[in-house]
């Protein structure tokens, strides 16, 4: 049965060579042949599932915000469902409500492993938090009644449900009454009436006073004693102007009242600032400890806000040490222990959205030492000014040390790449009405951790190369400005039958070259300038080289499609929808920039036709500066990006994203449909738009079910199996590059450095590189040329990836970082040459070429370009990002489809391994950020503000609730003040009663059924107290209640001995009396 499986499968990847002995027989430097390849693989169907891991980064649309003070825990609920729990630094956890409904408060059964949400749609859900992930026991879907507020008393097992008809024990109504009920004999105890909205009300821990905040920026503290009217009225910010009248002030949503026991109580409030004060623009947190008033100005608004104390007792001096501020974009915590209120460091890796992410890339396995550099380079980068104490927010556990490293998210190193350019000047015409407020968005990255070289893709057409050092620099930065533009376009004959040159004059449509980085004429028109002065530069990474695109006749420059770097050649290329550039970064030279039509030579495999030069510059230049704020609707900031614009979504298609055309034309692909092309139009849409490498696409909703926001994050799935070959217009864009040791032609017998290059039509080109030696390598030349090899694949071309004959993933050769001790010494280079013959002696010469496009995966076996292995991935959809990476001691093809579907192939088999639907309904967002590591890894941005880790290995996801960490932990739950006696016999001592007594079926009887439907959680009770069970937890269970019982029984006993002093020293008293007055008469007494 097995072989007959291995057959179908050999059939069904439609493979060329067949596998047929297991050892080589070619000779040694005799090129092999598919006969003589054969890959023992070891993956299986049953070595892939995947699971989401852990979220970073700041709840997206944060609505509430909850404290545990015993257990150390916080938790966060959001627009979107979500609820994310925070411990210590390492514990993160995230839970989704599956109704998606907004999450209005939320409560914590303080020190009882179990949480209590409110959500929009009028259900209740009680969570489980005695597990490693956090489930629903049970549901209360209201009916009939629309809840505004919940309330869960310390130690109570009612929990108090405030509605829009009925407010159940709710003392405060927004119309500036109070009203409080005894609830023993079920009535108003008393009204409070007052001419201002109230909209907060906090008690003092007695239980004699309370503190309400209004709307006109008053506070107004009250006397049970006397409720007729206020003891006190105070306007924290308004002042008595001149005339008479009180200066007017923004409303105080919030206040809170807190005693301590040392010092003054706390007054806490948000809001309250006069209108006039300039200030008063910025949302505040004012904190008023007597007579000192501290207002703290905040960047975004206050969402909510609470005060942390030490005790969990209300009717207890609270002695409140922090404050805990929830912004709609940020997360602060305030140490109110010392003087100048200053605020923790945060341990979350909450600053993510510090500007919108426009791109991602995840580096794993990678050199020891590298981290630990960053972080120190990095560390002087921190703010100062932070509290000394340890972070409060201190709950939950890990079970392995390791897990920490493994989970959490840290902030290591920050760059900047404005500081490479000059501040631009708002004079500059007709560049600053194309250039959005933000010219220095990145649009991809390229880092090479063992030679420490990091490359920059900006979306104004520009390239930095930054090299780390330990040392700080003061040198100037190299410019170098390149032509790539064309004179003229193209288009495809209709039929490759007809009898046309391919172009009658090649210099027409080739890039120019500029060698003069200081030109000012109009061609080299700029709108970021590189600093021409030397420029100081701390230690980390500092900027080496600078390669801008110029405008052409004012009009900005096609943006940069791809990039690849390699530190072992020293060569950096990029390239556009107009052709390649290549830059040897050692020399400070332009090798390379040719059109793509250049790339092919004589080689070209279509004919073309000449038009006229580009009739529409000015609708080309307008959409190239298009703007990517519109996929983060609720930034600020708007990026200029050519991205995908909004005109592009009328009629809901989908459009490949990395075939998006250039300019109208015929398809290049013969027998393409070609119909449906304009009418696939929208109106208002440009003559052309670019190719992007994973870039955005839509896929469409039902136009009822879409909010604005929704179809801008949006895009439909296609509805035809060849959406990628139509609308495919002349230009050819690069869309990926790869450097490495590799066969550029047929009859090479040794490899050599070569660039791989792919198109948005499916075509890879091979450039062999000619790299003087070492000692030369500062004075002689590069040299490379096309070397005729066309390689056909449908659609766009994403990744490149190299195996040797045995079936190992070849590493490019590359540079080990060493700094030398005297930054004025030249640097020696120490390279790693990884040739792919490490098989040679099995198979010969020769080694494996992976190649994946939209639509299409092959196995090429390289000199001799046979094709081993084919498979046509996907058919009604395309894939957004495709990877080869290791997973369990062995590699495979990980690839993201636009339609949501996670796979991944063999090697080189290309055998179907996993296929799951785990994203219906992709976003922009998504297919832009998601990317795939080694280890059985990826990651994606889930919103604006959030980064979601995934795993696609089954031995991950067997040990991910191992790896997840505690958020129950067994503690004693503190005991109560013990009050004086004289304060408890002539105080108001107010004493706790049994609400069995009040709400309970004997006395309130029934509820109706009607009101509440009861839903139980998709674990029952008994299972969930299993899966929180366990022999650790049990012990810890046992050994805590065993130390509880000896104190006790030590308690007990003390007690015992004090009872029986204090009773011997009353008798010797009594009897000393007795003795005094037993002779004595009544009357002498």
């Amino acid at each position: 049965m097995k072989k007959f499986r291995k057959v179908l499968d050999g059939l069904s990847s439609s493979s060329q060579g067949a596998v047929a002995s297991p050892s080589c027989s070619s000779a040694a430097g005799t090129p092999p042949t598919p006969q003589d390849i054969h890959v023992h693989e070891t993956l299986v169907s049953e070595n892939f599932h995947i699971c989401k891991t852990v979220r970073h980064g700041f709840p997206y649309k944060p609505t509430c915000l909850a404290f545990d003070p015993v257990q150390k825990i916080l938790a966060i609920g959001s627009r979107t469902g979500g609820i994310r729990i925070l411990g210590r630094p390492g514990v993160d956890c995230y839970s989704q409500h599956e109704s998606g409904a907004a999450v209005l408060q939320l409560q914590f059964l303080i020190n009882e492993g179990a949480l209590v949400t409110a959500c929009a749609d009028d259900t209740l859900h009680l969570w489980n938090l005695r597990q490693r992930r956090p489930a629903i026991l049970h549901s209360l879907k209201f009916n009939r009644e629309r809840i505004t507020f919940c309330h869960l008393p310390f130690q109570s097992k009612w929990l108090y449900v405030g509605t829009e008809r009925v407010k159940s024990s709710n003392i405060r109504f927004e119309s500036g009454t109070v009203v409080q009920w005894d609830l023993r004999a079920k009535k108003v105890d008393f009204r409070i009436y007052y001419d201002e909205a109230i909209h907060s009300v906090s008690w003092h821990h007695e239980g004699k006073q309370f503190m309400c905040s209004h709307s006109d920026g008053s506070l107004t503290m009250w006397n049970l004693r006397n409720t007729a009217r206020p003891i006190q009225i105070t306007y924290p910010h308004g002042k008595i102007l001149k005339e008479g009248r009180k200066e007017s002030c923004k409303p105080i949503l919030k206040v809170e009242y807190k005693t301590s026991r040392n010092s003054e109580p706390y007054i806490i409030f948000s809001g309250g600032l006069s209108y006039d004060k300039v200030g008063g623009r910025r949302p505040t947190l004012t904190i008023m400890h007597g007579k000192a008033v501290t207002v703290l100005e905040m960047d975004h608004p206050i969402v909510e806000f609470l005060v942390l104390c030490d005790t969990p007792y209300s009717n207890e001096i609270q002695d409140p040490y922090a404050v805990v501020l929830l912004l709609e974009k940020d997360f602060i915590m305030v140490d109110l222990t010392q003087r100048n209120f200053p605020i923790f460091e945060n341990p979350y890796p909450m600053d993510i959205h510090e500007s919108p992410v426009t791109c991602t890339a995840y580096f794993a396995e990678c050199p020891p030492d590298i981290i630990p550099v960053l972080y120190s380079v990095g560390a002087k980068q921190k703010k100062t000014g932070y509290s000394h104490k340890e972070w409060p927010v201190s709950g939950g556990t890990w079970t392995l040390d390791f897990v920490v490293k493994v989970f959490t998210l840290q902030m290591l190193y920050k760059l900047k790449t404005s500081k490479v350019f000059e501040n631009p000047n708002a004079g500059e015409g007709r560049a600053v009405e194309l250039v959005e407020e933000d010219p220095y968005a990145i649009q991809m990255v390229s880092w090479c951790p063992q030679s420490r070289l990091f490359c920059v893709v900006g979306i104004s057409a520009h390239v930095i190369l930054y090299r780390f050092s330990k040392h700080e620099a003061n040198t100037e930065i190299v410019s170098l400005e390149v032509r790539l533009q064309f004179d003229s376009e193209d288009v495809i004959s209709p039929s490759e039958t007809e009898n046309n040159p391919c172009f009658s004059d090649p210099s027409s449509h080739s890039p120019q070259m500029s060698g003069s980085p200081g030109n000012n004429s109009q061609d080299s028109l700029h709108y970021l300038k590189v600093k021409n002065r030397p420029v100081r530069m701390p230690p980390g990474y500092q900027a080496e080289l600078v390669v801008q695109l110029q405008w052409v006749d004012r009009e900005p420059p096609q943006q940069i499609t791809s990039l690849d770097i390699n530190s072992a050649y020293g060569l950096l290329a990029f390239g556009s929808c107009n052709g390649l550039v290549m830059v040897d970064y050692i020399q400070k030279t332009i090798l390379m920039c040719v059109s793509t039509l250049d790339l092919y030579g004589a080689a070209d495999p279509y004919q073309r036709l000449t038009r006229s030069p580009r009739k529409n510059r000015q609708s080309t230049s307008e959409f190239c500066m298009r703007s990517l704020s519109h996929f983060y609707s609720d930034s600020k900031k708007r990026i200029r990006t050519s991205y995908q614009s909004k005109s592009d979504h009328v009629n809901g298609h989908c459009t490949s994203p990395t075939s998006q055309p250039c300019s109208m034309g015929k398809s290049r692909i013969p027998g393409a449909p070609e119909g449906s092309r304009l009418t696939r139009r929208g109106p208002g849409r440009p003559p052309f738009r670019k190719a992007q490498s994973a870039a955005c696409m839509e896929i469409s909703l039902p136009v009822s079910s879409l909010t604005e926001e929704s179809r801008e994050n949006s895009f439909s799935r296609s509805r035809s199996s060849s959406v990628s070959s139509i609308d495919r217009d002349t230009k050819e864009a690069v869309t990926t590059l790869q450097f490495g040791e590799s066969y550029g032609r047929k009859a090479d017998s040794l490899p050599t450095a070569c660039l791989w290059v792919g198109t948005s039509l499916g075509v890879v080109l091979l450039l062999p590189i000619s790299i003087p030696t070492e000692k030369e390598r500062l004075e002689e030349p590069v040299t490379m040329g096309p070397s005729g090899t066309i390689l056909m694949l449908k659609g766009s071309v994403l990744c490149f990836s190299f195996l040797d004959c045995g079936g190992t993933l070849i590493q490019s050769p590359y540079e080990v970082w060493q700094e030398p001790e005297d930054p004025d010494e030249p640097r020696r280079r120490k390279l790693v040459n990884l040739s792919p013959l490490s098989s040679q002696e099995a198979c010969g010469d020769g080694h494996l070429a992976v190649v994946c496009s939209e639509k299409q995966a092959k196995v090429i076996l390289m000199p001799t370009q046979a094709v081993l292995f084919t498979h046509n991935v996907t058919e009604s959809s395309f894939l957004l990002r495709a990877d080869v990476v290791s997973v369990c001691n062995s590699v495979c093809l990980a690839c993201f489809c636009a339609n949501g579907h996670v796979m991944t192939l063999s090697l080189p088999s290309l055998r179907l391994l996993m296929d799951t639907n785990y994203l219906p309904l992709t976003d922009v967002r998504i297919a832009r950020t998601f990317v795939f590591t080694n280890g059985g890894q990826a990651l994606y941005l889930t919103s604006p503000t959030e980064i979601q880790r995934i795993a696609y290995s089954q031995e991950m996801t067997d040990n991910l609730q191992d790896m997840l960490g505690e958020l129950f932990t067994p503690i004693e739950t503190p005991e109560a003040q013990n009050k004086g006696f004289l304060k408890g016999f002539f105080g108001g001592n107010t004493q706790t009663f049994d609400r069995e007594e009040l709400f309970g079926e004997a006395a309130a009887g029934k509820a109706s059924r009607s009101l509440a439907q009861h839903i139980p959680g998709p674990m029952g009770l008994e299972n969930v107290r299993a899966a929180a069970g366990g022999v650790v937890g049990d012990l810890a269970r046992a050994r805590i209640a065993l130390e509880q019982r000896g104190e006790r029984l030590g308690e007990l006993e003390e007690r015992t001995t004090l009872m029986l002093k204090s009773a011997e020293t009353f008798s010797t008293h009594a009897h000393q009396v007795m003795l005094k007055h037993k002779d004595k008469k009544w009357y002498q007494l």
